[in-house]
């Protein structure tokens, strides 16, 4: 290995750990002891690391314990920012939510991810391990199959060639065929359930988000325990919201 080759090696293993700190730190605030324990790293490592960002503001250390600095706001509002839509689709979501009396969601495409950029909830909701930023399985949540259901099918193909369509319930769409079928059905029907598919005891209402020439920009979704999300409530009043509010976000992305 020449210099060069050892330098980005060097470098990108440099990156990978001051990472893997960040999201250590990500839900609750930590000692050197602990992340070093956690990475199997030296405390020199970490503390080396954590010294550097803390010195540019992205870590702060109270006491013994270091936690995420608001720096990191200002990139998450960056990020979040080229997505034209999420200022329109923040005030629609809100709506519905309040209609509902659930959780909501906005979410977008990355890489062959379904990552969240919003989310609303009322005081009963259900708090699940979902957030802004999740990275979501797109076979397993009705976002997710309301997005690829609209896909143009060479980007529909290319996603689930991608896609790890790991069974997280007995009712997730683990067979590409049996999914591919559940798609067909969504995009007649104009949205798509969860019925259990990523959690037991939680279902979702999703739709697509479309542009004015008929792609997808994102999907969005309701999601609620089953001993509320059920009947009538769930198979027909729900999903008419929830598409009427995505169709809302359309029009007004399209000419705001």
């Amino acid at each position: 290995m020449n210099g060069d080759q050892e330098s980005e090696s060097a470098t990108v293993g440099a990156t990978e750990t001051t990472f893997a700190i960040i999201e250590q730190l990500r839900d609750d605030g930590t000692s050197v002891t602990d992340l070093a324990h956690a990475l199997d790293l030296s405390k020199s490592t970490i503390h080396n690391h954590l010294r550097t960002l803390t010195q540019l503001g992205y870590v702060v250390k109270e006491g013994h314990t270091y936690h995420l600095g608001l720096q990191f706001l200002d990139l998450g509002d960056a990020a979040r920012d080229r997505w034209n839509l999420y200022e329109v689709a923040k005030q629609e979501l809100d709506g519905l939510v309040s209609s509902i009396g659930e959780h909501g969601y906005v979410m977008v495409e990355e890489e062959g991810r379904g990552i969240y950029i919003y989310q609303s909830k009322t005081e009963q909701a259900v708090q699940t391990d979902s957030h802004i930023g999740t990275a979501v399985d797109l076979h397993a949540t009705a976002v997710g199959k309301a997005y690829l259901a609209y896909l143009d099918d060479e980007r529909r193909d290319e996603l689930l060639t991608q896609l790890d369509l790991e069974e997280l319930t007995e009712s997730t769409y683990s067979d590409r065929e049996a999914l591919e079928a559940e798609l067909d059905s969504i995009n007649e029907q104009g949205y798509a359930f969860n019925d259990e598919e990523r959690f037991v005891g939680m279902r979702a209402v999703g739709a697509p988000v479309l542009g004015p020439d008929g792609q997808v920009l994102a999907a969005i979704s309701v999601s609620g325990p089953t001993t509320r999300m059920k009947g009538e409530r769930y198979r027909s009043e729900i999903p008419e919201m929830v598409m009427q509010a995505a169709r809302i976000i359309g029009i007004r992305v399209t000419y705001s």
